[in-house]
């Protein structure tokens, strides 16, 4: 089993930026993507960025791709994403996720997810 925590949510004006936090536990993480949702009322749950634990190597949606950072520090089991310069059309749950292979887009392909963290944009 994994568990996940996020961390890091808020209330920003527009332009502003947050970090959201999401600590792993549970087993190890070497081998592990993680990934970052959001969904707002009304909508379905989106594909924001991904993460590989081995190589680095990371993937984004186009609507935050310049704006957004996913980083990871492995010794802390911990996934980070930087947001800056948010956008009203940012307001949504975040959540994080992990899945057992390679970096993935679609929520259907994660095991494992988190409770979610509000962040609400206001203009």
């Amino acid at each position: 089993q994994v568990q996940l925590v996020e961390s890091g949510g808020g209330s920003v004006q527009a332009g502003g930026s947050l970090r959201l936090s999401c600590a792993a536990s549970g087993r190890t993480f070497s081998s592990y993507a993680m990934g970052w949702f959001r969904q707002a009322p009304g909508k379905e749950r989106e594909f924001v960025a991904t993460i590989r634990w081995t190589a680095s190597s990371t993937y984004y949606a186009n609507s935050v791709k310049g704006r957004f950072t996913i980083s990871r520090d492995n010794a802390k089991s911990t996934v980070y994403l930087q947001m800056n310069n948010l956008k009203p059309g940012d307001t949504a749950v975040y959540y994080c996720a992990s899945r057992s292979d390679s970096y993935a887009t679609s929520p259907h392909l994660y095991a494992y997810w988190g409770q979610g963290t509000q962040v609400t944009v206001s203009s």
